[in-house]
């Protein structure tokens, strides 16, 4: 049996689409149809039930995924092994949010590369959640770090780390609302502030009303920018009130730059995942990255 026709079955399989096994084997939708053909008609039964969204595997077809899959993972395992010294440098392509990504993921891993590391370079990519995992599946990333779990058989997710989510604002606000008036009124004592946050949609500010009030928030952006960090610049500059990661804005409350408006019994927490394509883990750097962050998140509380 042609092992190529092998291994696009079991993409297929992996990634439940004849589309997205194309771009994760660098072929066309045609030619992946045609090897899955190839491949019915050699074993003189169907491999998949064709729906409108993708496609579904028979019960032959997960018999042979399931036996063969492992051989084929096995053999990509032996191609990126490092032979000798001189091959045996890697590169990672990492994704994942902008500021956890550059204040959490990369100072863990730069322990890993160059003459003192595990010997591989580190190429890294920002992106939201949805960026990252298609970016993932279409091969241009080796792993990433999503706050979202990706589901079907073409992923592997293991959760990382939880964020804690801080309500701030620069000491001025702090002083307008008074003391304890948030723990006393609710929602009703931040009402018609200014907000910065990430985007219009006021993501993080309406996660953390709809987590600790019950509420939406009845306000509106006052400042809009696309990133954590400068969502933490501009608050500290008075611009107004903001739903933070608490590692990312540890130091400014504990420099008294931003004050904490409210401190709720359970704070809301956001997951992060890392996620690869089934299998890859067989790869020994992406493995030592993997393992590598995960001991690294124990670390981070």
């Amino acid at each position: 049996m042609d092992l190529a026709l092998l291994r696009t079955f079991v993409t297929v399989h992996r990634a439940g689409s004849f589309t997205r096994a194309a771009a994760l084997l660098g072929l066309s939708q045609p030619a992946v149809t045609s090897q899955i053909r190839t491949l019915e008609r050699q074993l003189g039964r169907p491999l998949f039930l064709r729906q409108a969204r993708g496609v579904t595997p028979t019960t032959i077809g997960d018999e042979l995924a399931h036996k063969a899959a492992p051989h084929l993972d096995a053999l990509v395992e032996i191609a990126e092994t490092e032979l000798d010294d001189e091959s045996s440098l890697r590169t990672l392509h990492l994704a994942g949010p902008p500021e956890f990504t550059a204040e959490r993921a990369m100072p863990a891993l730069v322990e890993l590369t160059g003459e003192a590391g595990q010997g591989f370079d580190l190429r890294a990519s920002f992106g939201t959640a949805e960026e990252t995992v298609e970016g993932l599946a279409a091969g241009h990333h080796d792993l990433a770090i999503s706050t979202a779990r990706p589901r079907g058989a073409l992923f592997t997710a293991t959760p990382l780390c939880d964020e804690e989510h801080v309500l701030v604002a620069a000491p001025r606000w702090a002083e307008r609302i008074g003391p304890g008036m948030p723990r006393r009124k609710g929602a009703s004592a931040l009402e018609n502030l200014p907000v910065v946050e990430v985007h219009e949609s006021l993501p993080f500010v309406s996660r953390y009303w709809a987590s600790v009030f019950d509420a939406r928030p009845d306000a509106s952006g006052t400042v809009i920018v696309p990133d954590l960090r400068a969502v933490l610049a501009c608050a500290t500059a008075g611009a107004g009130i903001a739903v933070l990661p608490r590692y990312l804005c540890t130091t400014a409350l504990e420099r008294g730059e931003v004050v904490a408006l409210h401190e709720p019994a359970v704070p809301p927490l956001r997951t992060y995942f890392l996620v690869v394509r089934t299998g890859t883990l067989a790869m020994p750097h992406i493995a030592r990255a993997h393992e590598w962050l995960q001991r690294a998140a124990a670390d981070w509380g």
